[in-house]
């Protein structure tokens, strides 16, 4: 296909039947291997990276390299629908309640990855101290992608970002991905501060600055601007454009935080998340409001209401996104791993140990469970929030930090980076990492799809860390109980014929 010499159009040529079979092939195995690996391990994203490998640089470089970089682009619009979906779908409640909690979790897993690179490459594998950092720095991030993928493959019938542990893992997966974007734009600048240029204090300071005023500012501004002048001049005209209009709206959003994002120097997948938020909150949802709706066929077909955004979001985009975005995102990271350099005795058994160091780096997350549940029983006087036994949250505990240990994208990332754009990392370094990021991207997805296979609906069921009502009104720990318990608590007799939940009055 050639461009003409002035370059006023590109000259439409027949692709030839080898290059349309190729990518025919690539296509069908990406879904094949999907299915595969879902049966199996109830995470496909494995085979859909496996299919990445083979036909990608690293192994069989069957596609064209433009290709390649085409489907990274793609991809990489994936993960930002990805990511974006899951803020539309996250109870900013529970975030509010569960905010210290998910910092004091995001900065056990930042701090311990770091550390024990320190302790395995610095005193004992002797690498530099900005290179053992710069690993660190990959394997302090989660992630958040493959994390809202598992999520909603593995558990079937449950939605686990309405749960109080699926509320803390995402919002510590954003926040360790916030401080590992923060670093690797501190990286990012290293090779210009070996040469003299540029301000230490600027280069650690803006992406910090950055990011922290656009949590602080986005829900402020979007809760006293935003979300008023929306439900004033613009909610009472959605009910007639119905999905136009909320496509456009959600298109806006997400693009203005992007950029945002992008140009203040944070990361665009913050903004992506936080455009997800915001787009979630801006409309009223009260009584007779046009998006108090119970269902998706109602805003379709009443004259007066309209359909969620959610509810826009499954009908037009979560297919392509599914079925081809989704699928060449996880491709792209089979793309980026230098597959065959990996294959020596010394860095394998280096890359298997620093991977389980990471890999532990990430599951002591899980402690923080138990740990407040005692600060909370110590606190309360309700006998029915305290949990039997000690071990009664193995399993969300678990979920929380098996959750953490996939690093993906970020990871790889931030540790490309170290290596094309800084002095300071070695091939080692840069394979060993390698190692420990793709490795942990496989143990992570598949320990989370089968525990959530084996005890999902347990985690879903508990009253302390499973689903919660949105009742605002009512206690996250008692959001669970049915009304004989509360009764009984208050200490009037139960009633009869008891059939468990209570239900929120309020949407």
């Amino acid at each position: 296909m050639g461009v003409p010499g002035d370059g006023a159009f590109l000259e439409y040529h027949e692709p030839n039947i080898i290059a349309i079979l190729t990518l025919i092939s690539f296509f069908f195995f990406l879904a094949i291997a999907d299915w595969v690996a879902d049966k199996i391990v109830r995470a496909g994203l494995i085979g859909q990276i496996v299919v990445g490998l083979i036909y990608g640089v690293p192994v069989g470089n069957i596609l064209a390299i433009e290709w390649q970089e085409t489907f990274l682009a793609l991809g990489y619009i994936g993960l930002i629908l990805i990511i974006f979906e899951g803020g539309l779908t996250i109870r900013l409640d529970l975030l509010r309640q569960n905010f210290v909690l998910s910092v004091v979790a995001a900065l056990l897993g930042v701090l311990t990855p770091i550390a024990l690179s320190f302790a395995l490459l610095y005193a004992g594998f002797g690498h530099g101290a900005i290179e053992s950092f710069i690993v660190g720095t990959a394997l302090c991030t989660t992630s958040l992608g493959t994390i809202f993928v598992v999520i909603n493959s593995a558990s079937r019938g449950v939605d686990f970002s309405q749960t109080r542990v699926g509320t803390v893992l995402i919002s510590a997966a954003i926040l360790d991905d916030v401080c590992g974007l923060v670093l690797v734009s501190v990286i990012h600048q290293l090779r210009g501060l070996a040469d003299g240029d540029g301000s230490l204090g600027w280069i650690i300071g803006r992406p910090i600055l950055a990011s922290g005023l656009m949590a602080v500012l986005t829900p402020i501004i979007a809760k006293f601007f935003l979300a008023p002048l929306f439900r004033k001049f613009l909610q009472p005209k959605f009910a007639r454009f119905k999905h136009v209009a909320n496509i456009l709206l959600m298109l806006l959003v997400l693009s203005a935080f992007l950029a945002i994002a992008a140009y203040a120097g944070a990361s665009a997948l913050f903004g992506a998340f936080l455009a997800g938020t915001i787009a979630s909150s801006l409309p009223s949802r009260r009584p007779g409001s046009p998006f108090a709706v119970a269902s998706r066929q109602e805003g379709e077909e009443s004259p007066e209401k309209c359909p969620t955004f959610l509810h826009t979001f499954e009908k037009y985009i979560s297919g392509v996104q599914r079925y081809v975005l989704q699928p060449l995102f996880f491709a792209s990271i089979g793309f980026s791993v230098p597959f065959l350099s990996m294959w020596t005795g010394e860095m394998i058994w280096k890359g298997v140990v620093f991977t389980v160091l990471t890999a532990i780096g990430k599951l002591i997350v899980g402690v923080c469970v138990p740990i407040w549940d005692v600060i909370e029983n110590a606190k309360s006087e309700n006998v029915i929030e305290k949990p039997t036994t000690a071990v009664a949250n193995w399993a969300p505990a678990t979920l929380l930090g098996a959750a953490m240990v996939a690093r993906g994208e970020i990871g790889l990332l931030i540790i490309q980076i170290g290596l094309n754009e800084t002095p300071y990392l070695s091939e080692k370094a840069f394979i060993i990492g390698i190692w420990a990021i793709v490795l942990n991207t496989i143990i992570g997805p598949v320990s989370v799809g089968i525990l959530l296979g084996k005890v999902g609906t347990k985690i879903a069921n508990d009253p302390r860390w499973g689903t919660q009502l949105k009742d605002e009104g009512l206690d996250v720990n008692n959001a669970a109980l049915s009304s004989n318990e509360i009764l009984r608590v208050v200490g009037l007799p139960p009633q009869p014929h008891d059939t468990g939940t209570m239900r929120s009055s309020s949407a």
